[in-house]
C-alpha cells in the first residue's frame, strides 16, 4: 500500500536574487535559552523551582545573556519560579529573563505580575496562524488571528507602561512554518505597526520552525522573504526557533542566520518537544571551529553538561557532536595514522592553527587530553600503537618492530573480541620486546 501519497511536498518560495547562498557568517547571532521553558515542558518529569534555579545558574555561568524562564501564566510552579528569581536577586544585571504568554488578557497581566521587580524582561507574545491550526483547532478567520494578536499587543503596550523594568517586546506567529507566507507576512505586519518599534525601543519578530516541515534551505528561503518584505525593518529583529521534527535543527538555523536572523532560540543539548529544539551546544561550536567567537564559555562545556544532566536527567549520547565521549576517538588504522602526523605536525609548527584530520577542534580547548584520541583494537595499525606507547609511556617503538607488535596487538583484541587498554598495550609490547 502505497501510504506515502496521502503527504504534499512543501510548497518552494519565489524568491528572486536569493541572497543567503553567496553569505558567509562571520559573528554568531544571539542564543535565547528556552531550557526552562520549552525544553521542561518536553520532560517526563519538569524541574521543581530548586531545579530551575540550578539550572538558571548554570546557564548564566555558561554565558546566556537572554533566557527564557517560564509560562507563568500555566501553573503556580511557574510563577513561583519566576517570583524566587527576582525576590532573591538572582538575575545578573545584564541578563534579560523572557516568558511566554497567548494573546489572553488574564495571561499577559499574569505574566507582567510574575517578572514585577526584573531589570531587564522579554514579553514573548505568540498566537497560532497555520492554517491546521486556524481551521481545525481554533475555527477562526484569517482576521481574526490577526485580531486576536492585536489584541495582545495593545495590552502588552499598556502593561508595560506600568512596568518600572526594561520591557522588550517578541512575537512569534506560531507554526510559522506551516503558514502561508503571504499570511504570515500580514499578520506580522499588522503586529509591528501596533507595536510601532523604534530605534531606541525595537522589537522582535520571531519566526519559528514550530514543527519542522521543509528542508533547511526552504526554511532560510522563507526567512530571508519575510526581511524583504517586513515593514520597519530597521528597528526589528529577526529571531528563528528551529525544532528538529526532520533532524535538519542546526542546518536550519544556520542557513536562517544567513539569510538575515540575528537571534536563535534553542536548548542545550536540543531537548524539547518530539524531536527536540536546536542543540545550541552544536551550533555554538560550529560556529567556533570556523574562528568565530560563539558568544558561550565553552571551555566549561564538560562541567556544565554534567551539571544539566544531573538535573534534567537528559543523557549525552556517546556520539553527540563535539561532547560526545567518542568524539575525539579514532580506532581504524587509516585515521590513527592521520591523527599521530596531524598531531605532530601540530606541536611542530606555530600551533596558531589548528588542522589535525578527523578531529574537528582541539580537544584541549574543553578540557580534554589527546591521549584519548587514539585507542586500540583489532581495526587499528601501526599508527595508533606506536602512538599511544609513545603518548602514555613515553616508548619510542623501533621500526624493525611495529609491524610484528601491531599483529600481536590485533590478533590478541580480535581473540577477545574488546579493545585493549593502554595498559594491556604495555604488557604486550613488554612481553615480545
Amino acid at each position: 500500500m502505497c501510504t506515502h501519497i496521502k503527504y504534499k511536498p512543501y510548497p518552494t518560495v519565489k524568491l528572486e536574487n536569493r541572497e543567503w547562498p553567496n553569505n558567509t557568517a562571520t559573528v554568531a547571532p544571539r542564543w535565547v535559552s528556552t531550557d526552562l521553558r520549552d525544553g521542561n515542558q518536553a520532560l517526563a518529569n519538569p524541574m521543581g523551582i530548586e531545579q530551575k534555579i540550578s539550572y538558571f545558574k548554570i546557564l548564566v555561568e555558561f554565558g546566556f545573556k537572554e533566557i527564557e524562564i517560564a509560562y507563568p501564566s500555566a501553573s503556580q510552579t511557574e510563577f513561583d519560579f519566576c517570583r524566587r528569581l527576582i525576590d532573591e536577586d538572582l538575575i545578573p544585571d545584564d541578563v534579560t529573563v523572557g516568558i511566554l504568554t497567548p494573546s489572553i488578557e488574564r495571561h499577559i497581566k499574569r505574566s507582567f505580575e510574575a517578572l514585577q521587580g526584573a531589570k531587564h524582561i522579554n514579553m514573548h507574545l505568540y498566537n497560532p496562524t497555520a492554517s491546521n491550526q486556524r481551521e481545525v483547532v481554533f475555527n477562526r478567520s484569517k482576521k481574526e488571528i490577526i485580531d486576536l494578536a492585536l489584541e495582545g499587543v495593545v495590552i502588552i503596550k499598556k502593561e508595560a507602561e506600568k512596568f518600572k523594568g526594561d520591557v522588550v517586546f517578541e512575537y512569534s506567529p506560531e507554526s510559522f512554518s506551516q503558514t502561508e507566507l503571504e499570511f504570515a507576512l500580514e499578520v506580522s505586519n499588522e503586529v509591528i505597526k501596533a507595536y510601532a518599534p523604534t530605534y531606541k525601543k525595537p522589537m522582535i519578530l520571531n519566526l519559528p520552525n514550530t514543527l519542522e516541515a521543509s528542508s533547511p534551505n526552504i526554511y532560510a528561503d522563507r526567512i530571508e522573504w519575510m526581511r524583504k518584505n517586513i515593514n520597519n525593518i530597521e528597528n526589528v529583529t529577526i529571531s528563528v526557533h528551529p525544532h528538529n521534527d526532520r533532524g535538519c535543527a542546526v542546518a536550519s538555523a544556520e542557513l536562517a542566520v544567513l539569510a538575515g536572523a540575528q537571534r536563535v532560540e534553542g536548548t542545550i543539548l536540543g531537548n524539547g518537544e518530539r524531536a527536540g529544539n536546536v542543540d545550541l551546544i552544536t551550533l555554538a561550536f560550529n560556529y567556533y571551529s570556523q574562528g568565530i567567537d560563539p558568544r558561550l564559555d565553552i571551555k566549561k562545556v564538560d562541567d556544565i553538561l554534567n551539571r544539566v544532566t544531573a538535573i534534567s536527567g537528559l543523557s549525552v549520547q556517546e556520539r553527540h557532536p563535539y561532547v560526545g565521549s567518542m568524539i575525539y576517538t579514532a580506532f581504524s588504522g587509516t585515521h590513527q595514522d592521520a591523527i599521530k602526523k596531524g598531531m605532530h605536525h601540530y606541536k611542530q609548527g606555530d600551533k596558531k592553527t589548528w588542522n589535525v584530520p578527523y578531529l574537528p577542534i582541539d580537544p584541549q580547548d574543553i578540557g580534554r587530553d589527546y591521549k584519548n584520541s587514539i585507542r586500540i583494537n583489532s581495526q587499528s595499525g601501526k599508527g595508533g600503537v606506536t602512538y599511544i606507547l609513545k603518548e602514555v609511556f613515553g616508548i619510542d617503538v623501533p621500526n624493525e618492530m611495529q609491524a610484528k607488535l601491531t599483529q600481536e596487538v590485533k590478533t590478541i583484541s580480535q581473540e577477545r573480541g574488546k579493545e585493549i587498554s593502554n595498559e594491556e598495550l604495555f604488557d604486550i609490547y613488554k612481553n615480545i620486546s
